[in-house]
């Protein structure tokens, strides 16, 4: 994966797209470590990795053109099984779904979701879920195909249109 450098931009899993805003050593139980300073796009929230451990929380790079089409391979695929499971159960499985990261996974949350809005209410969670699936959908696939966030938004509505 590589390192960062101030001013990139990377996906911190949860939250979405963030800029590198600089790199901080602290002391922490007698040892020194590094940090990322974060600052998430979405919120202007300021969050410190340590830069040893950015892989394993999954910090990683803006999806690049192949996983953006994998992307929209799966927002069209359709007839998946969509769980059946109680709207908890399946909030809790799709929570841990977007926790990941994966585009792909929020990807799978947002058209599940987005397909059984189209069939019954979704539950207050359930719609707060499919809305931070879109936004963290909406501006990493924007910031990777260097268009406006408004352009994404428009293909999304065109894919699942509200009733």
């Amino acid at each position: 994966m590589g390192d960062f450098n101030i001013g990139d931009k990377a996906v911190y899993p949860g939250h979405g797209v963030a800029e590198v805003m600089g790199l901080e050593r602290r002391e922490i139980a007698g040892s020194a470590m590094e940090f990322y300073v974060l600052r998430v796009l979405e919120n202007d929230m300021k969050v410190m990795v340590p830069k040893s451990n950015a892989s394993a929380v999954g910090l990683r790079r803006i999806v690049g053109e192949q996983e953006i089409k994998d992307v929209y391979g799966v927002l069209e695929r359709r007839g998946e099984k969509i769980s059946t499971a109680t709207w908890n159960r399946r909030y809790r499985e799709y929570m841990e779904k977007i926790k990941t990261g994966s585009l792909m996974e929020i990807a799978a949350v947002l058209r599940d979701l987005s397909i059984l809005r189209s069939d019954k209410d979704l539950s207050f969670g359930e719609r707060k879920m499919l809305d931070t699936a879109r936004t963290l959908l909406v501006q990493e696939l924007a910031l990777a195909k260097g268009v406006e966030n408004s352009d994404v938004v428009r293909e999304l509505d065109t894919m699942f249109p509200l009733q």
